[in-house]
């Protein structure tokens, strides 16, 4: 279910379960591998409706959370919601210049993400453009242009903010290949954008004159985030918001039915100056709705491109089928096709998709597989199992000492200690080495 390593036991008993237990049928265990969303929810949901099964939570980080902790924008902690551990890519000539990054890269490394603490992305630049219309697009526009007193009372890290402190950045671009009927970010996460301070928002009229009808039918949320869309677009401003638009010293623009061709290099070819885009027309309508290139093309220039069109997952181990085209472990409500006992839960189960409550939802699901699969009989509990017993004395032949739960509570402590001493949620620690050196490893 996730990206494994460290690990930690839990295990509650309902008053309900006591009889079951004193039986002499040993309790079943169930590992989960990685410890985010989907795998705490997962273990959550099993416990519940089963007190006697024994669940240990393994996670290759000193800390746990996954997405919760990396994932979500600091300023956005009220949904800080084996996950996606790659991006998809491009395809196309010059994505590897330097001032092109991938969404990932960049929300771990204003996260604290370990493997992106040495980013290092060059805000040199006054344009930026996000290739992707969904949420994590619309984050990653709004951590680059909102004002630095809203950031500094975030756990947003301390580099990131340094960083951002220096920025030249005041346009964002955010670009799609389709129309505005097919933007998969949120009307919460779009209003606030709308009214983020000292941001302008620009939204062509021409591109959304005449969508009022064909929003009619449409599903309510569809609905409305459309007409707020067609409002901003369309509707002539209150004399307030004209002042504050025009005394704004940033502005975001969204840009439809566009799709990549190629990054542009400087001159001396080792950074992106621009992107070459081909203009698309859509064929269908809907969610279902392609873009289908016109043959023209239009470049746009920038000095900072991020790349915001999909996480992805990465094959776990040959004997776990992996689908390569989808990104996904082929399942059936969670089960792991031709692997008995083997099962998903999360983006790697069903891709790259949906919200928080999505992944509670779909982990519900495969704890219900497991749940059944006890109850009939398909998983063999006969004999006892040692769990995480067995697999410390394999860690100890190899001198690999697990960070357990406490460990963390030590790391939680020390980051919102030094947190509250710059007035923030927390200051994240961002070398797992000086993780282990506060917890005496």
């Amino acid at each position: 279910m996730g990206p494994g390593g460290a690990c930690w036991r839990g295990g509650g008993v309902p008053r309900g379960w006591r009889r079951w237990l004193s039986s002499s049928a040993p309790a079943p265990r169930v590992a989960v591998v990685g410890s985010g969303p989907a795998g705490f929810y997962t273990a959550q949901h099993i416990l519940k409706h089963h007190g006697g099964v024994r669940v240990d939570i393994y996670e290759k980080l000193p800390v746990p959370f996954g997405l919760v902790r990396f994932g979500v924008a600091p300023d956005h902690p009220e949904v800080k919601s084996y996950g996606a551990e790659d991006n998809r890519v491009l395809g196309i000539p010059g994505e590897n210049l330097s001032g092109v990054y991938s969404a990932r890269a960049f929300v771990g490394w204003y996260n604290g993400l370990p493997e992106n603490r040495d980013l290092k992305p060059d805000l040199s630049c006054e344009t930026a453009l996000i290739l992707g219309h969904g949420n994590v697009a619309l984050d990653i526009a709004r951590i680059l242009l909102s004002p630095l007193q809203l950031l500094r009372k975030t756990d947003i890290t301390d580099g990131s903010l340094a960083a951002l402190a220096c920025s030249k950045v005041k346009r964002v671009w955010l670009v799609g290949r389709r129309g505005p009927l097919q933007v998969a970010f949120t009307i919460k996460e779009l209003r606030e954008m709308i009214n983020l301070p000292g941001a302008r928002p620009v939204l062509n009229p021409a591109d959304f004159t005449g969508l009022e009808n064909a929003v009619k039918d449409a599903p309510r949320p569809r609905k409305r985030l459309t007409e707020l869309m067609i409002k901003t677009a369309l509707e002539k401003p209150g004399e307030k918001t004209v002042e504050a638009q025009a005394a704004a010293p940033r502005e975001w623009e969204l840009k439809f039915q566009r799709s990549p061709q190629e990054v542009l290099p400087t001159a001396d070819g080792r950074r992106a100056r621009g992107v070459r885009m081909a203009l698309t027309r859509l064929e269908g309508s809907g969610d279902s709705a392609k873009a289908i290139p016109t043959g023209d093309v239009e470049e746009l220039e920038c000095g900072l491109v991020l790349s915001s069109i999909g996480y992805r997952s990465l094959p776990l181990d040959p004997a776990v089928p992996f689908d390569t085209q989808r990104g996904v472990i082929p399942n059936s409500s969670g089960r792991v096709e031709g692997v008995p006992g083997l099962y998903c839960s999360g983006w790697v189960k069903r891709g790259p998709t949906g919200v928080i409550i999505t992944t509670m939802n779909d982990s519900f699901d495969t704890a219900q597989s497991v749940l059944e699969d006890l109850q009939v009989g398909v998983l063999d509990v006969s004999t006892s199992r040692e769990g995480f017993g067995a697999v410390e004395s394999i860690l100890r032949s190899r001198g690999v000492r697990p960070v357990s739960f406490s460990d963390w509570e030590k790391i939680d402590a020390a980051e919102v200690a030094r947190g509250k001493a710059a007035g923030k949620p927390r200051e994240k620690i961002v070398d797992p080495q000086e993780m282990l050196r506060l917890i005496g490893h």
